[in-house]
């Protein structure tokens, strides 16, 4: 199977530049990508490959068999939900919808992989079965582990699954990956103290929650600095004080609301943010005659690149932009992907594209509400995914 560069699917260009806007355009929140997911259908059936639809409500999934003998199948995963964030872009593809915005680029991500299925489709010179998934309600709603509840892998077994992501900040065209963990896992604590509240004049008559609610933010960080080993990495961070009355400066309150994020990349640090942000404030609680209630939800696993994936994905990369613009050792990032409940099923790797960074005139970082998709890494994006499934599958086997 002959490998591509960029600028051999340049045909193509407009055609996908047309659906990325369209899609910007029309944003769908989690599970109601109804337009999304009837577009890349349609796409995908006029190219002739067969589409499943209905796994977690609107997700899609295409079926390619190479005109070559082979036992091995992969899948290939692009996320398609937007997110709830009012745009602040001009240009003539800003969302129509108000507080909805392609601001993390799924847009351009299911377009690349629309891109390679046409490249593909026109060309199947591989063995084996390729499976395309685009996939809904990433953005904090789990999509990823809803197909695999509904039977995805049961439904088109892989051998391998792989996803891909832009990054701002990282140059244009550029491919960034490592091997083990390359995103965090991403869980979410709440801490409600409570005491008897009172008059702000005579805080001796009663109990303020107050008091052990500041003292826990600030203890928060003791975990890391004094828990955490200092060869691995964890985040501890607060989001969300609620307590008392505006109107009433001079109330004590009787309780105190505090949520926040834990981010870790092992399950022994899981384990111990867990267990230490409880501790620490049931601990406070009481020595100043408090009760504390915790709950700890567990949201995203870590994002674990497997060693063989990772190579190949690697080899992809450097075959689409050459040896320079691959970085196989990037730093792990501390943000969380539900392509990691794939990654807990099947053995695969998740690598990154370059969407630019300040100095090229890029846009700002996802999930804000001047962000974009760079529409000049769409060719990059598609060529390597038709470089990774020649590596994949290339050969009968």
């Amino acid at each position: 199977m002959t490998r591509i560069l960029p600028r051999d699917l340049l045909a193509h260009r407009d055609e996908l530049v047309a659906i990325r806007h369209d899609i910007h355009r029309h944003p769908e929140t989690a599970f109601e990508e109804n337009r999304t997911a009837d577009v890349v259908a349609a796409k995908l059936a006029a190219w002739g490959i067969p589409v499943h639809r209905g796994l977690a409500k609107t997700g899609v999934v295409g079926t390619l068999k190479g005109r070559k003998p082979g036992q091995r199948a992969i899948a290939l995963r692009a996320d398609m939900d937007a997110l709830n964030l009012q745009e602040m872009n001009s240009f003539a593809h800003r969302s129509v919808h108000d507080g909805k915005m392609h601001a993390c680029g799924h847009d351009g991500h299911t377009t690349m992989l629309l891109g390679a299925a046409k490249q593909l489709a026109a060309d199947p010179d591989f063995a084996g079965t390729l499976h395309f998934i685009f996939q809904p309600a990433e953005e904090g709603e789990a999509g990823a582990r809803v197909m695999i509840e509904e039977g995805l892998f049961e439904k088109f077994p892989c051998d391998a699954v792989y996803g891909m992501h832009n990054m701002p900040g990282i140059a244009t065209g550029k491919f960034a990956i490592r091997t083990g963990p390359m995103m965090a896992a991403s869980d979410t604590w709440t801490v409600v103290f409570r005491g008897t509240g009172g008059h702000g004049a005579m805080p001796f008559k009663g109990t303020d929650p107050v008091m052990p609610a500041a003292a826990f933010v600030t203890a928060t960080q003791s975990i890391v600095g004094r828990n955490i080993s200092p060869q691995h990495a964890a985040v501890v961070s607060v989001g969300h004080i609620a307590a008392g009355s505006h109107g009433s400066p001079n109330v004590i309150p009787a309780q105190v609301t505090i949520r926040g994020t834990a981010r870790s990349y092992t399950p022994a640090d899981r384990d111990l943010l867990e267990r230490r942000l409880g501790e620490l404030a049931d601990g406070i609680a009481k020595a100043h005659g408090c009760a504390a209630e915790y709950h700890y939800l567990r949201r995203y696993p870590p994002l674990v690149n497997a060693v063989e994936q990772t190579a190949t994905a690697i080899r992809a990369a450097q075959a689409t932009v050459g040896d320079a613009l691959v970085d196989g050792d990037a730093e792990a990032l501390t943000g969380a992907e539900d392509f990691a409940f794939m990654l807990e099923k099947k053995p695969g790797a998740y690598i990154l594209l370059g969407n630019g960074g300040a100095e090229e005139g890029g846009c700002s970082y996802v999930h804000t509400p001047t962000y974009d998709f760079n529409d000049d890494i769409l060719l990059a994006g598609a060529a390597f995914w038709v470089n990774l499934v020649a590596e994949e599958l290339g050969s009968a086997g």
